[in-house]
């Protein structure tokens, strides 16, 4: 699904314009950009946690074999939220084994 996709399924599930739900979505993407930039969480229960991680400095080897040295970083993440990961995680039912006939 596409962010045009996920605009049309949201303006049908709750009966809102797509043009609305477009400036919700944009508004909604630049203040979760806007606070986790500043170092501080958005967090909706139940979906999950977006956050900023500090990423180590490091050293890493291309396919070449050559070693590169990759500075430390802040990064973005993303820690789902215990009913978005159940709805995920949905284990089929398991069936019942069948007797063997001697």
């Amino acid at each position: 699904m596409i962010k045009k996709d996920l605009i049309v399924a949201v303006a049908k599930a709750t009966e809102m314009t797509q043009k609305d739900v477009e400036k919700a979505l944009k508004a909604l993407i630049e203040v979760t950009m806007t606070e986790v930039a500043k170092k501080g969480k958005v967090q909706l229960i139940g979906f999950g946690t977006f956050i900023a991680r500090e990423r180590a400095a490091r050293t890493v080897v291309d396919p070449r074999g050559n070693s590169i040295k990759v500075a430390a970083a802040t990064v973005p993440a993303f820690k789902p939220g215990k009913l978005f990961r159940d709805a995920v995680n949905v284990k089929p039912a398991k069936k019942k084994a069948a007797k063997k006939k001697k």
